[in-house]
């Protein structure tokens, strides 16, 4: 296996939507509670990334396997038949990467505690059954919204309390700005199936896949997209009035007139070699420039 197919089977350029909530919680814990553990993000970095890969190939090893569509998709369409890639070989990929990320978890766990194993474990079904078993949730309507919450919200939540840990205070107004905090990330990378989903609705619909898009109907799923677009904006300017995030953050709203462009282009199109790459756009400018902005805020 080449190494430009190994880096399509683990969808590189979806990495964004585990690295840009992480950095985002550096932030926090940084800013807010004065507190950062780099051999702790170190382990829960690597650990976080070979999980999200095993899934994003998981997810390609199962579309393949399930695909009703044997000319056009499963040979054509999906990188595994395409290129021939053999499936015992993906098991075993599969495998190596969730041990790792599992043995890892558990040294994170003994010195983080208990609270973390509920937090990993959550994290761990809702990947595994992504695209595992005969309705796993990228295939359903609720698939953007365990997306969004899983790695926008998760993954802010649990790098905070491994910094923080024993000063991490476990109420509703704590969780509340993170929350806040993560929402503009989450709703981004909700819009990333979202976006998918639609590019590829009538493929879904020929591999029986009962997305969102096929339960509402294209009009709704795409005034959602962009609804949620404004959202994230909506939250990145509150937060600092809150005291979440330090008023750079507000330097974001540079970028209004680039995500109007994306939105609009998709608005127009659905097509997955030529639209579905605004959405990435959207999340990637949109996720760095918060992150940035924070960061230069932290600094200042």
């Amino acid at each position: 296996m080449s190494l430009k197919v190994f880096l399509e089977l683990i969808e590189v350029k979806a990495k964004a939507a585990s690295l840009l909530p992480f950095l985002l919680g550096v932030g926090y814990s940084i800013w807010y509670y004065h507190a950062f553990d780099w051999r702790v993000m170190l382990v829960f970095l690597i650990a976080m990334l070979l999980f999200n890969m095993a899934v994003d190939v998981m997810d390609n090893y199962n579309d393949y396997r399930h695909a009703i569509d044997t000319e056009v998709y499963q040979q054509k369409t999906n990188i595994i038949g395409r290129e021939q890639l053999s499936l015992s070989a993906m098991r075993r990929l599969i495998a190596g990467m969730v041990l790792i990320a599992s043995l890892l978890g558990i040294w994170l766990v003994a010195q983080a505690g208990w609270p973390l194993l509920g937090m990993g474990v959550f994290c761990f079904l809702v990947g595994i059954f992504y695209s595992f078993g005969p309705y796993p949730l990228s295939g359903l309507p609720v698939g953007e919204f365990f997306a969004g919450f899983t790695m926008g919200f998760m993954i802010v939540l649990i790098t905070i309390y491994l910094n923080v840990q024993g000063h991490f205070s476990w109420d509703w107004p704590s969780l509340g700005r993170i929350l806040v905090l993560a929402m503009p990330l989450e709703l981004w990378i909700s819009n990333l199936l979202l976006a998918n989903n639609l590019c590829d609705a009538e493929e879904d619909l020929r591999n029986h896949r009962h997305t969102i898009v096929r339960l509402l109907g294209k009009r709704v799923c795409l005034i959602a997209f962009s609804i949620k677009n404004v959202l994230a904006f909506l939250f990145i300017t509150i937060s600092p009035f809150f005291r979440i995030s330090p008023f750079t953050v507000i330097l974001s709203l540079l970028i209004v007139p680039f995500v109007f462009k994306q939105n609009k282009m998709l608005i127009k199109r659905q097509v997955k070699n030529e639209t579905f790459i605004c959405a990435v756009r959207i999340l990637m400018v949109g996720g760095a420039t918060q992150v940035l902005t924070y960061l230069i805020g932290m600094v200042l």
